[in-house]
């Protein structure tokens, strides 16, 4: 049997729609969770609840606790492995961050702290290192134009539907387990997706509001231009394309 925790959240409900045969979905609020699903409660505060959710669970997908502060996000993580130790589960997919193996600072600090606490948990694992969501990061077009203050360089974000897929067949598929996927999306910049769906592009001064303007400013500087096979590896695919995606977008708005 498989589980997913935060089944709610944006990328939980992705994964179960991707999810086949025998699969349980643990929330803190099981009235959220689709119908023709089996819902148990399971709080990441909660251990009891827990642990009482993964019974009879053998694989588990631990999607990140959304909790801004790293030891409140490391103690809920602990929460999970411990439960799922008690509950006889025998392997763990986590979704971590890219370079969480190696920076143990900043936005890695919980995923690094969690990333040893499953080597040491005696389950056996696999991590999915994933990129910043390219949902996150798509370009608005205004009256013809694509605007960015990104200073030309390379994005390595992907959408959540393939990150779910990409879990749903870590969780599922036989040749994961010891494995850790660094996943990134096929590389893309404001430039080249305004080329490819006939736009102009425009570079403008940052005036992203808060958390955006410093990811632009990581943009700036290159940190988002790492580039592995392991996201199509675990797809089988190709991976979807800003420009596919925002193509699809454009050509929905001149419809409606």
């Amino acid at each position: 049997m498989y589980a997913v925790t935060a089944a709610t959240g944006q990328l939980g409900r992705l994964v179960l729609d991707r999810l086949k045969g025998d699969v349980v979905a643990v929330a803190r609020d099981t009235s959220r969770v689709s119908e023709g699903v089996e819902a148990r409660h399971g709080d990441y505060d909660d251990p009891m609840s827990l642990r009482a959710a993964f019974a009879g669970v053998d694989r588990l997908l631990l999607i990140s606790s959304p909790e801004l502060d790293a030891a409140r996000r490391v103690a809920h993580h602990r929460n999970v492995l411990d439960a799922a130790v008690a509950a006889g589960v025998t392997a763990i997919v986590y979704t971590s961050f890219l370079d969480a193996d190696t920076v143990a600072t900043g936005m890695t600090e919980a995923h690094h702290a969690t990333e040893q606490a499953i080597f040491v948990s005696g389950l056996a694992h696999t991590i999915l290192r994933n990129p910043f969501y390219g949902d996150a990061f798509l370009p608005q077009v205004v009256d013809g134009v694509i605007r960015g203050s990104t200073g030309g360089r390379g994005l390595n974000t992907a959408f959540r539907t393939d990150l779910a897929q990409a879990a749903a067949n870590a969780l599922t598929g036989p040749d994961h387990l010891g494995r850790a996927y660094d996943l990134t999306g096929p590389l893309w910049t404001h430039p080249q997706v305004a080329e490819a769906l006939g736009l102009s592009y425009e570079e403008v001064p940052d005036a992203a509001p808060g958390a955006m303007a410093w990811l632009n400013g990581l943009v700036r500087a290159g940190a988002m231009e790492r580039q592995t096979p392991d996201l199509e590896s675990l797809l089988g695919r190709p991976a979807e394309t800003v420009a596919e995606r925002l193509r699809e977008v454009v050509r929905a708005t001149r419809q409606a």
